[in-house]
Order: C-alpha cells, then sequence, then structure tokens
C-alpha cells in the first residue's frame, strides 16, 4: 500500500493579473519506507507538490485531481481532519527555519508543544523527549541549547530543530522541502542518516524535494524531475542520475558543482587588502564565537569562509561588515580602521560593501516590491540619482541575475526561493561594490541558476575588480570560486591557504572529514562512500 498517492494533481494560482496554472497533471506514489526525491527548477512547482500533499496551499490556490495521505484524500478535506493529519500521520520540514519557528519561544519549548499536541504526555516528558530529539539532530549540548531561542542558534542549527520537530511523533510521511540548505556537508550527512534511519526502521515514506544532486544520490530511490510544472522524467535513482533521458536532466546534472581531485592554484595578488580581520574575537555572553581569527581579502579575490554549522564563519563575515564589534583585535576596511570610523566617515566605508545575506525572506522588506527592494541602497548612498536613473539602474541588475523584468512590480513573497535570493543579489550589486560578502549565496538556488549566479559574480568581479569574501557549506563552490580558503572551528581557524592546495592535500583530519562528507551525484559512487565511512567507523556523517 502506498503511504502517498498523488494522481493528476493540478494546482492554479489567481492572481490579479489572471489565473496562473503551477502544477499540471501531476501524479505520484510514495510506498512506506521508500524517498521519492522530486527534483526540478526554482519554480518548476515542486514545493507547490508539497504544500498540497500536506493541505497547505494558500488562500489563492485551486487544486484539482486527488492526493491521499495514508488512506485521507487531502484535496478538499476539512480543516479538523487536516489538522490531525498533520504532524503525527504525515510532518514537514519547511525550507527556510525562520518562517517555521516562533522566535519568542524557547526551541525546546516548540518541540514540546509539537509532541504534546499529539501525544497523551506530561510537560516534563515532552521536555524530555525534545531534549533527546535535540540530540539526535545533532545539536551540541542539547540540555542547554533547549532553553535557547532560535535567534541564539545558527542557521544550521535552527534547520536541525526543524527536522526535530518533523519526526516528533514518528510520522508514516515526512514531506521534506529542502531539508538541508542550510546545513554544512558533515551535519547533512547525518541529517540524510538520521532520516535513511527513520526510514528504515519505522517504514516512514519520505518525499524529498531538493536541488541538490548529491543529496537525491545519497537519499533517494527514486526520482521524479519536473519542469514548468509538469513531470518530464521519473525513475530509479540510478536510472534518473547516470542515465537520464530528457534533456532537462541532463542539464541539471552537467550544472552540478563537483569537487576536482586533482589542479593548480593561480598567483596570489599582491595588492593591499580591502578587508583585514587581525587576530579578531568575539564572543556572546559565555559563548567564545571567534578566537583570534586572523586574514584578508585583497582586489579581485576571492577568500572562501568554510566550517561546520556554529563554526564562525557567519560571524567572522559580519565583522568585516562592521555589524559586529570585536571584543579584541581589529577590522580594517579599504585601509581605514572600521572600529575608529564614526557617523558619516562611517557610512561612506561602509557604501563600498555589497551584502549577500543566508536567508532573503529576513532580508527583504516584505511590504516593498522587488524593484524597491534593489533600489534602497541608491536612495540611501546615491541621493543625487534621478528616479530614472535608478530605474534604469535595477533594471540593469535585475538583468545580471537572470530576473525577467515583470517581476520587478511583485513582492518578495509572491516569488520563489530561488528567486528572492537572486534579489538579494542584485540589491548588493547595485552599488557596484569594491567588496561583495556573500552568506550562502547560493544555497536557496537550484544548481542551474546556482552556476549561472556564481559566473555572473565571478564576471562581474574579473570586469570591476571587487574583492569578495564567500561563507559557504559547499566545498565544491568553493574550490571552483574562491582562490583562497580559510577552514573555521569551534570559533578558531583550523588552516587557510590557496583552495586547491588546501582542499586536495589538507593538513588536518577535521578539513578531511568536511570533503569525504561532500556528497557526490552519482548514486552508485556515493553508496560505496557512505559504506566506506562506515567501516571506518566514522559514522555517515564523518
Amino acid at each position: 500500500m502506498n503511504i502517498l498517492e498523488i494522481a493528476d494533481l493540478g494546482v492554479t494560482f489567481s492572481t490579479d493579473t489572471g489565473d496562473v496554472p503551477a502544477v499540471r497533471e501531476v501524479s505520484l506514489r510514495v510506498r512506506p519506507g521508500e524517498t521519492l526525491a522530486l527534483v526540478g527548477e526554482s519554480g518548476s512547482g515542486k514545493s507547490t507538490v508539497a504544500l498540497a500533499t500536506m493541505g497547505l496551499l494558500p488562500g489563492n490556490a485551486r487544486a484539482s485531481g486527488r492526493v491521499t495521505v495514508d488512506g485521507t484524500d487531502v484535496v478538499g478535506a476539512p480543516e479538523a481532519a487536516l489538522a490531525r493529519l498533520r504532524g503525527r500521520t504525515a510532518s514537514m520540514v519547511f525550507q527556510e527555519p525562520a518562517t517555521a519557528l516562533d522566535p519568542l519561544t524557547r526551541v525546546g519549548s516548540q518541540i514540546s508543544e509539537v509532541v504534546r499536541n499529539h501525544r497523551k504526555v506530561s510537560r516534563s516528558e515532552a521536555a524530555r523527549v525534545a531534549v533527546d530529539l535535540l540530540r539526535r539532530v545533532g545539536i551540541p549540548e542539547p540540555e542547554r541549547r533547549a532553553s535557547a531561542f532560535p535567534f541564539q542558534l545558527s542557521g544550521g542549527q535552527r534547520q536541525r530543530v526543524v527536522i526535530a520537530m518533523a519526526i516528533a511523533n514518528s510520522p508514516a510521511l515526512l514531506v521534506a522541502d529542502e531539508p538541508t540548505t542550510a546545513l554544512d556537508v558533515t551535519v547533512q550527512a547525518e541529517i540524510l542518516d538520521l532520516l535513511r534511519r527513520l526510514a528504515a526502521d519505522s517504514g516512514t515514506g519520505v518525499l524529498l524535494v531538493t536541488h541538490n544532486m548529491g543529496v537525491v544520490a545519497d537519499f533517494a530511490d527514486r526520482v521524479a524531475v519536473m519542469l514548468r510544472g509538469e513531470i518530464v522524467e521519473t525513475g530509479t535513482v540510478e536510472n534518473v542520475l547516470l542515465r537520464p533521458r530528457h534533456e532537462y536532466t541532463r542539464g541539471l546534472l552537467s550544472a552540478v558543482p563537483r569537487l576536482r581531485l586533482s589542479g593548480t592554484d593561480a598567483p596570489a595578488t599582491q595588492e593591499p587588502p580591502v578587508v583585514r580581520l587581525s587576530d579578531v574575537s568575539v564572543r556572546f555572553g559565555r559563548v567564545r564565537a571567534l578566537d583570534g581569527v586572523s586574514f584578508d581579502v585583497r582586489p579581485g579575490d576571492t577568500v572562501g569562509l568554510v566550517g561546520e554549522s556554529g563554526s564562525g564563519k557567519s560571524t567572522a563575515a559580519r565583522v568585516a561588515l562592521g555589524l559586529v564589534a570585536p571584543a579584541a583585535g581589529s577590522v580594517s576596511l579599504f585601509g581605514t580602521d572600521l572600529g575608529r570610523a564614526r557617523g558619516r566617515a562611517r557610512r561612506a566605508l561602509l557604501s563600498g560593501v555589497g551584502v549577500v545575506l543566508q536567508d532573503p525572506v529576513a532580508s527583504l522588506d516584505a511590504r516593498m516590491s522587488v524593484a524597491e527592494c534593489v533600489a534602497e541602497p541608491l536612495r540611501v548612498h546615491r541621493r543625487g540619482m534621478t528616479s530614472a536613473e535608478r530605474r534604469a539602474r535595477v533594471a540593469e541588475v535585475l538583468e545580471l541575475v537572470r530576473l525577467p523584468a515583470e517581476l520587478a512590480n511583485r513582492g518578495p513573497r509572491e516569488l520563489s526561493g530561488g528567486q528572492r535570493q537572486r534579489v538579494s543579489l542584485a540589491r548588493a550589486l547595485v552599488l557596484r561594490p569594491r567588496l561583495l560578502v556573500a552568506d550562502e549565496p547560493t544555497s536557496a538556488l537550484d544548481v542551474s541558476v546556482q552556476r549561472t549566479v556564481l559566473e555572473v559574480i565571478a564576471e562581474l568581479q574579473r570586469e570591476l575588480g571587487f574583492a569578495c569574501l564567500l561563507v559557504s557549506h559547499d566545498l565544491a563552490v568553493v574550490q571552483e570560486f574562491a582562490r583562497r580558503v580559510v577552514v573555521l572551528r569551534d570559533g578558531r581557524i583550523e588552516e587557510q591557504g590557496p583552495t586547491m592546495a588546501t582542499l586536495l592535500h589538507p593538513e588536518t583530519e577535521y578539513t578531511r572529514r568536511l570533503i569525504a562528507a561532500v556528497p557526490v551525484p552519482d548514486p552508485v559512487l556515493q553508496r560505496q562512500r557512505r559504506e566506506s565511512r562506515a567501516a571506518l567507523g566514522t559514522g555517515a556523517g564523518a
């Protein structure tokens, strides 16, 4: 018996400009203990299918066809029936943890609430279960972290909390919409291993929505490929990834960044650094976020900051931006001590920096249109520009990041996750910065758009000569686009150096473990890699 059956599903959204069909005649099935990966580019309709499965489509959506979860017909079901279904029979891991968690409630309490909604247990027992779930998903010091608020956790840790909530009641079906987007490679491998054991031990079926072909190879049994709301190819993971029939599938696979096993580094520039951190330490209360960190970024160079979730890489980027003041050490930006710059001089310095943050929902104002979001830095820092000049510049950068002009008047929440991330990139590039700080700039993008965006950044960098500080958990992306790499662990630099030399010949066990955890988009090779790690006693996530 299938735990999920979707037959001829159609979804149409009503908008001010007319009806927009998002999903057309989609038919899928998931058996108990099986993982079906739903892949495709941003806007292909895969997340809409996931929402329809849970009965979570927005009010302006009309669904047709049939969606059955463990015998319950979801399409047209009353809200009371759906409420009983969600969290117990079926559960969902959302793409963006910032929108899935209550910022004013401690994470342990949020997990406990999910447990008590579907089980007759005491508050103390639910709290104990919450701590155990945090431990299962790899949260360090789970007893202490249970008392933390979401903003006190890193992006990867928040995503793990969301996964803990989703598996709290051992659901028969887990709908996972980009469940590892915000996770570093080692934790990603651990989470996939956890979900794999859940599927094997309890027979949980998994509908996995993802753009990461390495995750598909590592975790999925079958694959369905979506394009413009339709299924264009489906089959076993080996057939689809190794012997793709459709041209679109072949194009997706060709765009996947892969770690190279050989290569040499380009010579480093000797120009004065654009930004330099010197022996920087940062503490948040009793937590040591950075401890004696020193590195610099020179004009035209890209430096990649890598490390596990909570290693301090995003904190280091925020120090470079002047958003976090170091407790010790100094930061030089364009040759000026940023800590001593005040008022207009400080604003002038920071106007030379473009920023792409990890979470596009949090970084874009939902009350503004896309064009207004992109134009805002021009209004603040280029007050002499006319309205016509601003509109022309906005149109130019939207084209650079491959966004259609007709999206300019939409709100950020009307866009897909990948489209919102490209709006963030356009906003960062609109001032033609001397330094671009990119914190996971492609984590929400499908592989083909990811490659396009990174190639645009690289092309503009060659043309304009700006420096780039790239924070990423994708080592293949860092290897391809960064000239130097800094490996962080627990707030300290584990090692740093030219990218190819560091990733091909790492000096530390920690860096070797990061590299070994990178999934490859080949299910046969990935299975061998996972078995080799298990045989060495390092576990699936090491």
